[in-house]
């Protein structure tokens, strides 16, 4: 009624824009892995600009949750799109539509994951899981008919992507911190998925709600208990020694790898580390120092993003034990105890 009013004739234009629409779900179709490669060269891209502190990284984020705006919304604007023009979607371009923004996000979290894993930890399980799920996003018999025809799974892969693509964009939109970045990201995924998850237990009666309910805490409550297994998306250590001075220009004087005992217990030692965090982020993380497996120390740090080679800091450890002889580890974490980097020193005789 819109255009009417304006003398614009409406029915042409609907129909150019359903041929449209139809002629562009029948590309993407043809061609499904398009939508993969602009999701990971958008995720690259704005991974190599949150490196040089450009802006254009928050914009390339910013559009990524907008597709996720639209797809949360996808019933409320279709039904205006039915009401007002006449247009109507089809159930085919709906799926595929919820199909290219799961892509999108995973591909667009890649290389962010990637880079900031550490390879060898647990959290590699995740990093191997949002690999696994990028790759079922583009073969369409297996995300069709094993994902989005399954009620249990789809809604698992729904919040996932969301939860990936919100744990990189947070921290370079918002300046939030790691760990609260986790957290509403952990909030809006379960809420965003709340619907398919309600629809996962086909049953009435009274118990129904309460069951629905319980499912999505628990499922809230399992996602944060495995925070330490989530690399931190926007963190990674650039430079990580060991050493007994740390010049005025805060560099390291010397780095160590293997420490005698004895200069271990007159000196004492430096674990220096170089964080690279998004511009404007500040955030506390922490040194923890191991001997054999056994946490002896936990140091807090304040860091801010910005510096392109990260930003140095580090903690001095001057009492040790009687018998200081093993392996020695200094795990880098977040106030969440996520793993950001670790490095490893022998003291012998």
């Amino acid at each position: 009624m819109g255009l009417r009013r304006w003398g614009i004739p409406w029915t042409p234009l609907i129909q150019v824009s359903r041929s449209t629409v139809s002629v562009f779900v029948r590309l993407l179709r043809r061609h499904s892995g398009i939508m993969a490669v602009i999701g990971f060269s958008a995720g690259l891209a704005s991974f190599l600009l949150v490196q040089r502190q450009a802006d254009a990284s928050r914009v390339i984020a910013i559009l990524m949750l907008l597709t996720w705006v639209w797809l949360v919304l996808e019933k409320p604007i279709r039904h205006l799109l039915v009401v007002r023009l006449g247009f109507k979607l089809s159930p085919y371009a709906i799926k595929f539509a919820t199909q290219m923004v799961h892509q999108e996000s995973l591909f667009f979290a890649l290389p962010f994951f990637f880079i900031t894993t550490t390879w060898g930890a647990p959290q590699m399980l995740f990093s191997a899981l949002l690999m696994a799920a990028a790759a079922v996003s583009i073969m369409d018999p297996i995300y069709h008919k094993r994902i989005a025809a399954n009620r249990w799974l789809f809604p698992l892969f729904h919040g996932f992507s969301l939860f990936a693509l919100l744990l990189v964009a947070l921290p370079i939109l918002l300046h939030l911190t790691t760990t609260t970045s986790y957290k509403l990201a952990l909030v809006v995924a379960a809420l965003v998925s709340a619907p398919a998850v309600f629809r996962a237990i086909q049953a009435s009666g009274w118990w129904v709600l309460p069951a629905r309910l319980c499912l999505l805490i628990a499922l809230g409550l399992a996602g944060w208990s495995l925070r330490p297994w989530v690399p931190p998306a926007t963190l990674w250590v650039t430079d990580m020694t060991f050493t007994h001075e740390v010049s005025p220009n805060r560099e390291p004087r010397e780095r160590l790898f293997n420490v005698p005992a004895a200069d271990l217990q007159a000196q004492g030692l430096y674990a220096y580390t170089a964080v690279r965090a998004p511009l404007g982020l500040e955030e506390t993380i922490y040194h923890e120092w191991h001997h054999n497996g056994v946490v002896l120390d936990r140091i807090a740090l304040q860091i801010n993003g910005g510096r392109e080679a990260g930003y140095r800091s580090w903690s001095r450890k001057e009492n040790f034990p009687s018998e200081v002889k093993g392996r020695w580890d200094v795990r880098v974490l977040t106030e969440g105890n996520q793993l950001i980097g670790q490095r490893t020193f022998v003291v012998g005789p």
